[in-house]
């Protein structure tokens, strides 16, 4: 018997679950566009096994429905799906980064025999769309599924199973904890990270010198401030409840430093920093989660006419794929330092070992 898996949404997530499904024993993708050009693209890159533009055609005698498409329409989604004929049975999940929010709603408009299971996929893409899509994004990264008390067991477990086609590692977590943490080790950074980069460029207006310095780490830290703004408004908003206990806490932690400042403290200076040091030693060297991680190496390079072209052509002939290339010291009769970026981790370590292979000194 066939398993119909009807996916909304196939962008980069969408479009990497379904690639990830695709040619399974026994499972058919069927995916949905709302728009003519966006189901060209699905077809063209060849993600499903059918691709309509009628809810109603995706939805029908679908075993699993993902809703695919961004938190701030989910809602929207849901009350659609609520309207059609849905199979006994189906699971219908999502792949939003906020989920209690989703929950209620899903309750809310739940029928007998249909059953909505939260989930959150922790890995993504400095790219996006379905052009973006690989079978490899969920690898290794963390699937969190956030069922409510009254969904079967039985129902759970089909989930679980189907996902183990993404070879990531299933979590169960409480919708409401889950946007706790989520919240604290996501949603937080990326606002800290946007006010950052917002009160330099306001110093940044009365004296260029702030961009002109503000390279190196600055723009490493701060580069989940690049983010979506359409997309980051959606999730705060969600998680709006969340978001503003922790900005309350990260208040709090701001006064901390500033009175050990005026009180000149310089223990406990040391023990605020001892303290993070050793808990970020701790974090599990895990490379996919909440923030995509970028994975890059750097090489000592000779101020030679054409080199940069050289390395770009030893990468692109082993097709090694580069994310980004920059010098962050070149000049005359000095040598440069130049970062590579890779997407995936096995990409590096190829690059690293070519690299030095050629005679390049390489660091990670």
């Amino acid at each position: 018997m066939t398993t119909k898996i009807a996916i909304f949404g196939v962008g980069l997530i969408g479009g990497s679950l379904a690639l990830c499904l695709k040619g399974k024993p026994g499972i058919t993708v069927v995916g949905h566009a709302h728009r003519p050009e966006s189901l060209k693209r699905i077809v063209e890159r060849g993600v499903v096994d059918a691709a309509t533009l009628s809810m109603e055609e995706a939805a029908e005698d679908a075993d699993f429905i993902f809703l695919c498409v961004p938190v701030g329409n989910l809602e929207e989604y849901l009350v659609k799906l609520n309207g059609l004929t849905l199979k006994p049975g189906c699971i219908v999940t999502d792949v939003g980064s906020t989920k209690a929010a989703v929950a209620a709603r899903a309750a809310a408009i739940s029928r007998p025999g249909v059953h909505f299971i939260g989930g959150h996929p922790m890995a993504g893409s400095e790219r996006s769309g379905v052009e973006a899509a690989s079978s490899l994004l969920f690898e290794n990264a963390y699937y969190v599924l956030t069922p409510s008390s009254d969904i079967p067991e039985e129902a759970y477990i089909r989930l679980e199973r189907l996902l183990s086609y993404t070879k990531a590692q299933i979590v169960r977590v409480d919708p409401m904890l889950h946007d706790e943490i989520v919240g604290a080790i996501s949603h937080l950074p990326h606002i800290i990270a946007v006010a950052l980069v917002n009160q330099v460029c306001d110093y940044n207006s009365s004296n260029g010198l702030y961009r002109m310095l503000a390279a190196g780490g600055f723009r490493d830290i701060t580069r989940i401030a690049s983010s979506d703004p359409v997309i980051w408004r959606d999730i705060l908003l969600s998680n709006r409840k969340v978001v503003l206990d922790l900005l309350n806490d990260w208040n709090r932690e701001i006064e901390g430093f500033v009175k050990l400042l005026e009180d000149e403290n310089g223990a406990g200076i040391e023990d605020a920093f001892q303290k993070a040091n050793r808990f970020r030693s701790e974090l599990p060297e895990r490379r996919k989660g909440a923030i995509t991680s970028l994975f890059d190496i750097y090489i000592d390079v000779p101020d030679h006419p054409g080199i940069i072209g050289q390395i770009a052509t030893e990468l692109g002939t082993r097709h090694i794929n580069l994310s980004n290339m920059q010098i962050i010291e070149s000049r005359e009769d000095v040598p440069g330092v130049m970062r590579l970026s890779f997407r995936q981790e096995a990409e590096m370590e190829r690059a690293k070992e070519l690299l030095q292979g050629l005679g390049y000194s390489v660091y990670v």
